[in-house]
């Protein structure tokens, strides 16, 4: 165990990681922090959930002159999600300096509200290439101060067709800065990324340690014609709270959705077609329990934070073994037992011989026949989601939410156990209640106050 004190870092850094929780260092800051502190630049290989948010983030506030407002460094992600995650943990490790502005530049939202954090100047951005591109073209943004250069989850990017975006940002960057690249993989675009933009970048690859695996693996051999009939089976039988079913295109997508909603399941499509309002609804009812099934494809669902995870189906088998390990390994986490389904047709098969090959274990067959219904009535969450109109922007934090719902005003007091995850965003607040007291929450939340303002709330 390497402990951060070892380190170069400040006193009140040390103290703020201390006080975070962080108790030693993880393999991957372990090897590429000493790197990256040094200036270097470094190309490090490591899984999502390795903890390289963190590595990334000290090295650039490490460099950060808190009082000279100016664009310092700047991180690009392949999702919103994920740069979301980002700006929240840079946040949280920058408390140790007086009023670091970090400010995330993303598509799916007015570009009024990002110009505005900019002109009053900020130190870090963190964002997709799309939007950050159009930033600069509008003279809105600027890099010539940058120091440190981030890429986070390049080879997502590369994968979404963003070497060019990317190409474009880096260009408008000065020549000295530092360039850290992270990536889970090693396509051959981040060797062109690192030729064109890189100088003499030290290489890290941090191998996940093999653990146990706590995941189940069932695999199901099945039709076409009832391939997403077999999906509802599935979750008929095994009753889990919360599912995932990945789906290789949108279309696949909406067609089981449909079908499961004509079912009576409270399911919930994320794709790269929803607008952002409708996706920050989608995974805060998915986070907070009230979505049953969350329906998926594999770029939407980068980044997606959720802690309890009972089930993970494939409905169709990924060709990339790699990313069929990473959807698997969103269940059974922190130590608990996970299932993961896959359901493969005829025509699916070599690509479960590349993940049997991959695994370096046979696949456990399942038959269809075999699941049947097990509870009795219909699956629903125990959660419902009611949104409120006002966010961030009208300084509403989480604590306002519940003190509203716990206290007597405009009906009658709930207690913590019957309120769930809040989360409350740039615009609107959603906060899970438990389902038999969620139409009177949503009439208190309407009829009472939070943060001293009458809002309106809606059930979802």
């Amino acid at each position: 165990m390497t402990a951060f004190s070892s380190l170069p870092l400040s006193p009140a850094t040390l103290a703020n990681l201390q006080q975070l929780g962080y108790e030693s260092m993880t393999p991957i800051q372990a090897a590429s922090l000493p790197v990256a502190l040094a200036g270097q630049d470094l190309i490090a290989q490591a899984k999502t959930g390795s903890g390289k948010t963190a590595a990334f983030a000290l090295a650039l506030l490490a460099k950060l002159n808190p009082r000279w407002f100016a664009v310092q460094a700047m991180v690009l992600c392949p999702t919103r999600e994920l740069a979301d995650q980002v700006t929240v943990e840079i946040r949280r490790l920058a408390r140790a300096e007086e009023n670091i502005k970090v400010v995330t530049l993303c598509g799916g939202v007015a570009t009024r509200g990002q110009r505005a954090s900019l002109e009053n100047g900020a130190h870090i951005v963190v964002g997709t290439p799309g939007r950050i591109m159009d930033l600069l073209e509008r003279e809105y943004l600027s890099l010539e101060n940058l120091n440190t250069l981030v890429l986070d989850e390049a080879d997502r990017m590369l994968d979404m067709g963003f070497f060019d975006d990317i190409a474009t940002v880096v260009k408008q960057t000065p020549k000295e800065r530092q360039t850290l690249l992270f990536s889970a993989t090693y396509p051959e675009g981040i060797e062109k990324l690192a030729k064109q933009f890189m100088r003499d970048p030290q290489q890290i690859t941090v191998k996940a340690p093999v653990a146990e695996s706590t995941i189940e693996q069932r695999f199901y051999e099945v039709e076409r014609s009832n391939k997403l009939e077999t999906v509802s089976l599935l979750v008929n039988h095994f009753r889990p709270t919360s599912t995932i079913a990945f789906c290789n295109t949108k279309a696949q997508c909406n067609d089981l959705v449909t079908l499961l909603q004509a079912q009576g399941f409270v399911a919930q499509a994320l794709h790269g077609d929803l607008e952002q309002r409708d996706r920050d609804q989608v995974l805060a009812q998915f986070a907070n329990r009230s979505c049953s099934v969350l329906v998926a494809t594999d770029v939407a669902s980068r980044g997606l934070d959720v802690k309890e995870l009972d089930l993970v189906i494939n409905v169709d088998i990924t060709p990339d073994p790699e990313v069929h390990v990473h959807r698997i390994g969103r269940t059974g986490r922190a130590g608990q037992s996970g299932l993961a389904v896959s359901l493969a047709t005829m025509n699916e098969m070599g690509a479960v011989g590349k993940i049997e090959q991959y695994q370096n274990a046979a696949s456990v067959w399942f038959k269809r026949e075999e699941l049947t219904a097990t509870g009795s009535g219909r699956l629903l969450p125990p959660m419902v989601t009611v949104q409120i109109a006002g966010g961030r922007k009208e300084k509403i934090r989480p604590g306002d939410v519940l003190g509203a719902l716990t206290s007597t005003e405009g009906g009658p007091a709930y207690t913590r156990e019957q309120i769930g995850k809040i989360q409350v965003t740039e615009f609107c607040s959603f906060v899970a209640v438990d389902r038999n007291i969620a139409k009177d929450a949503c009439a208190k939340l309407n009829a009472g106050r939070v943060k001293g303002k009458s809002v309106r709330a809606r059930l979802l």
